[in-house]
């Protein structure tokens, strides 16, 4: 036994030399956070860890040490360093807060940082919250969603895309974010990695920091319309890749991709054998062709879905995803563990709500869309003009521009837009939501034409 406990204490002292180390590594990191912060720098920089990375793969052929183990090793030290860079970063979400902080003060504040249609939710929804109790749907339920619910969607799905689901493919969620959060929970480990094409909704990415999956970004560019390079998919999936994460319609830029670059993406997953996360909640507010993941039928993509955008149920919070029944299973399970069950009462409501014609949505949206287009054109700001979703994604034409100055800058004088730093490496764009009523938008839009143009 002697001998066992020597080599345990020298097990002991490197694992508290790590530790120490790890203390030592997270105080610089969060000097350089400090840095690019006042550099307007990003907290993400794809170069430098490549490079990184590279020199640790070379490390390991010298030393012996296994290639896997320590690129996974690598990615949850980078993770971490991205959460302490990542503190006191603005985001779409902490504008809203301080916005509705103002809204009780008594401040009025035109709502342009979030993407909630104003409007309210199919007069069907109003009766059928009159319904719940009597017909008795109080009840805890299967963590998949209620049956009836999931037949009703499976029928609507498969008309919507001409393909044929089954209720095991489908699984009902508070909201498309749980089923985001389920996906990558449940089917990623720590130390995996995840391609997230930017700019993207920072959920994927927080969700990926918060299970230790290590996110590889794919940037894109406004010069380049919003489109990701294939080659660069390509050359960023290795051995630790698992899952690659659509969203189309986009947010924040409302880009649909072409088919041809689509196809080229799948293809790359099928033979890769990624896991493809595509969000499809704004698919309803398309304003050209569009095509589902779900067409491809391929059996490892999750497709989420929600009532939120769509119905304008945001504050209902029901969603739901589709895909294999495995993968539904694995959802599932991670869901009961959460929460048993998505209350019953939404659950009949939402399905109430299917029937509903909500097609004037869209048009709603889409000519407030336009509204902020026409006005967006004549300001210091470029941008490409959005395919679908509600917003309008622009760079401010000005060098060295503090986005998040600028963001509050405009809080104090009642519009709240979000800054473009929440959507990956983009410091001097914001976000415009067009979901307010036509006068608000165009009051909205003065202000921050005469902002930019002091």
């Amino acid at each position: 036994m002697s001998d066992i406990d020597k080599l345990r204490d020298k097990i002991d002292k490197i694992t508290f030399d790590m530790i120490r180390l790890l203390k030592e590594r997270n105080d610089i990191a969060k000097e350089i956070g400090s840095l690019k912060t006042n550099m307007g720098l990003g907290v993400t920089n794809e170069e430098r860890e490549s490079q990184l990375r590279a020199k640790v793969l070379l490390l390991c052929k010298e030393i012996g040490l296994d290639e896997k183990v320590a690129s996974t090793f690598l990615n949850v030290l980078l993770n971490e360093s991205i959460k302490i860079q990542s503190t006191n970063r603005s985001t779409h979400l902490s504008v809203f807060l301080k916005a509705k902080a103002l809204e009780k003060e008594g401040k009025k504040i035109i709502h342009m940082e979030v993407g909630e249609p104003d409007f309210l939710p199919p007069l069907v929804v109003k009766s059928a919250l009159s319904e719940v109790y009597d017909k008795g749907y109080t009840k805890y339920g299967d963590s998949k969603g209620m049956l009836e619910f999931r037949e009703a969607l499976t029928k609507k799905v498969s008309q919507s895309h001409d393909i044929k689901i089954q209720t095991q493919n489908i699984m009902v969620s508070p909201g498309a974010r749980f089923s985001v959060f389920l996906a990558i929970s449940s089917l990623l480990h720590p130390g995996d990695e995840m391609i997230v094409i930017e700019p993207a909704w920072p959920a994927y990415r927080e969700n990926a920091l918060n299970s230790g999956i290590k996110v590889r970004t794919i940037q894109t560019t406004l010069e380049g319309r919003w489109e990701p390079p294939i080659n660069q998919i390509e050359s960023t999936i290795n051995p630790n890749t698992r899952m690659i994460v659509l969203n189309y319609p986009n947010n924040p830029t409302g880009k649909i991709l072409p088919d041809k670059i689509l196809d080229d993406i799948m293809k790359i997953a099928m033979k890769n054998n990624l896991y493809v996360l595509s969000d499809e909640i704004y698919s309803n507010y398309a304003y050209r062709d569009w095509k589902s993941v779900l067409t491809y039928e391929y059996d490892k993509s999750i497709i989420t879905q929600s009532f939120s955008k769509s119905h304008a149920m945001t504050g209902f919070r029901i969603g739901y995803a589709i895909s294999n029944p495995q993968i539904i299973d694995r959802m599932a399970k991670l869901q009961a563990l959460c929460i048993t069950n998505v209350a019953e009462p939404i659950q009949y409501v939402s399905m109430r709500a299917l029937d509903a014609d909500t097609s004037n949505n869209a048009k709603i949206i889409k000519n407030r869309l336009d509204l902020v287009i026409k006005k967006a054109k004549n300001m210091q700001i470029d941008f490409v003009e959005p395919d679908g979703a509600m917003y309008v994604f622009a760079m401010i034409r000005k060098d060295n521009f503090d986005t998040v100055a600028f963001t509050n800058k405009l809080l104090d004088l009642g519009v709240a837009i979000a800054p473009g730093e929440a959507f990956g490496n983009y410091q001097n764009f914001v976000r415009i939501s067009a979901c307010q009523p036509e006068d608000l938008l165009n009051e909205g839009m003065q202000i921050i034409d005469e902002v930019l143009r002091k």
